[in-house]
């Protein structure tokens, strides 16, 4: 009697799992068909173009030790662009320093500081909508202070989306610099922005799943100044995406292209640095309705973190009921769930090559990441469960997003 009952729990169980597993993976595979036609990493452009320019906006707040390779990377670049703004929020680093350091040599460059936050305003928002209101370029090019400009990056962004008619573009960077430990967790954590909102490069989605890298976001001045800059955004800690989604539900096309060719990102010193910080705005929940945002929670735990132990689970308990000469619902439910999470791995293991080039350095913590797959998860729902207060030393506690909750 007992064990009739464990194994209809048992039954019950198998078919929850079963019920939730596959049309999270019919969803997945869905947002992932674009990608398979989405359009190679933008390849710098080395010759200038006169027939335009671009203001290229760097917002700081005591970046001294890694906002050089930045502004190295940007004095090599040529026309189009016509400037450097770097915005600086009164850094007590030496940041001002190294900027009017490299700015006598090069006058392209700037330092600007801006007024005081106004209330209701994120801190790198407010500096970048300081930028935006003395840029003279017909672009506006976002860039933080902890990337690493190609030569031919200027030219490149503006080259791509004028090619596909884009109006608004951001790109994905290569990541650089990470330590093992960054290696092995990082990547996993990437997955489940692909996951959640399609690959670089791909078909452009609709506006509440576009995906913005701020990092290295161009947009055409006009446009910005028709929607009131970057108050759209102002309150969010998902800037790049609260004003990518805004953009395009006002009618402008917006493209999430691959820049791993024309951009590196050196952003974090440790694990743990790179685990807090991205758990601020993970979840996009500034851009993202909150029952939206715990669908792709689910579907990150169904298709990603859960495959494997799964899998394990399920063989352990085939062999033990003398699989595969068994031949029972039972057997056949199981045989199931292992068809539907084998075909997770798969995917998960083939996401490994397709972001392969977003990585400097891989190695085995790379190629192993996906053993943090639940770590990443787990990541995932704290940050969607919780709001945060705190981004690079400034303390926000009356922040009133636009939201999309």
């Amino acid at each position: 009697m007992i064990a009739a009952s464990w194994i209809d729990v048992a039954r019950g169980v198998g078919l929850s799992l079963l019920a939730v597993q596959v049309p999270m993976l019919l969803l997945l595979l869905t947002r992932l068909m674009p990608g398979r036609t989405r359009r190679p990493p933008i390849a710098p452009r080395l010759t200038p173009r006169t027939d335009t320019t671009v203001t290229v906006i760097v917002a700081t707040l005591n970046e001294a030790k890694r906002l050089g390779p930045c502004l190295a990377g940007l004095t090599a670049q040529t026309a189009p662009m016509l400037e450097v703004l770097v915005v600086d929020s009164r850094s007590t680093d030496g940041t001002r320093e190294l900027v009017e350091a490299v700015s006598a040599r090069d006058p392209r460059i700037r330092l600007i500081t801006d007024e005081p936050l106004p209330a209701g305003w994120v801190g790198k928002v407010w500096a970048l909508e300081t930028g935006l209101r003395q840029a003279k370029g017909e672009w506006v090019l976002g860039i933080d202070a902890d990337t690493v400009p190609a030569p031919g990056l200027v030219g490149a962004v503006v080259d791509a989306v004028e090619q596909d008619g884009y109006d608004v573009a951001s790109f994905s960077p290569q990541f650089r610099d990470q330590t093992s430990a960054e290696r092995f967790v990082q990547p996993a954590m990437l997955v489940t922005l692909v996951y959640r909102c399609g690959a670089a490069g791909a078909t452009q989605p609709p506006p509440d799943r576009v995906l913005a890298n701020g990092q290295c976001f161009v947009a055409r001045r006009a446009l910005l100044e028709q929607h009131g800059g970057y108050a759209p955004a102002r309150a969010s800690f998902c800037d790049d995406v609260t004003l990518a989604r805004h953009l395009a539900s006002h009618g402008a096309r917006v493209g999430f292209l691959d820049g791993s060719r024309i951009i590196q990102v050196s952003a974090y010193v440790s694990l743990a640095e790179m685990w807090r910080e991205w758990g601020r705005s993970f979840d996009l929940k500034d851009a993202t309705p909150t029952w939206r945002r715990w669908v792709d929670v689910a579907l990150v735990w169904s298709a990603q973190a859960l495959p494997l132990p799964m899998l394990l689970v399920l063989g352990a308990v085939l062999r033990s009921m003398g699989w595969p000469a068994a031949d029972n619902p039972q057997t056949m439910l199981l045989e199931a769930l292992v068809l539907v999470n084998a075909s997770a791995l798969l995917v998960r293991l083939m996401m490994l090559v397709a972001l392969r080039n977003s990585y400097a350095e891989r190695g085995w913590p790379f190629w192993f990441s996906w053993l943090s797959d639940i770590a990443a998860a787990w990541r995932l729902t704290l940050s969607t469960a919780r709001t945060p207060t705190r981004w690079r030393g400034r303390q926000y506690d009356t922040l009133v997003t636009d939201g999309a909750n």
